[in-house]
């Protein structure tokens, strides 16, 4: 994997979605507790920005028409849209004040995330 530094982790507040460009891909961040997500930041149905959507528990609602998208995985929980969008993997690397996200910008093979899901 090739991580490359997003943001300070300081800028992510807690269960809000924040839009981050990293190796020229954006995506919408979420930070839940020690947990940080990173999702392609275009809704697979309407492309407009997710990084715009709410955030509730483990899922990521577009603002437009209310798909809502599994932070882990990337698939769509509810309709309109019927596609995924995807998902990259993060890392938090540092501590406290100086602790930085960095996001690996090539996406996570689909199947990957679907069978790390399976598991929980």
């Amino acid at each position: 994997m090739s991580f490359e530094v997003a943001c300070p982790l300081a800028d992510l507040a807690n269960g809000q979605a924040h839009r981050v460009v990293v190796g020229g891909t954006a995506m919408a961040v979420v930070r839940l507790d020690d947990d940080v997500y990173a999702l392609e930041d275009r809704c697979s149905h309407a492309d407009v920005a997710l990084s715009e959507g709410e955030v509730e528990g483990c899922t990521l609602e577009c603002w437009l028409h209310g798909s809502a998208f599994d932070l882990r995985t990337g698939r769509p929980l509810t309709p309109p849209a019927s596609q995924p969008v995807a998902t990259f993997a993060t890392r938090v690397v540092g501590t406290g004040d100086t602790a930085v996200l960095e996001i690996d910008p090539r996406p996570v093979p689909r199947d990957s995330a679907a069978r790390e899901e399976d598991a929980r």
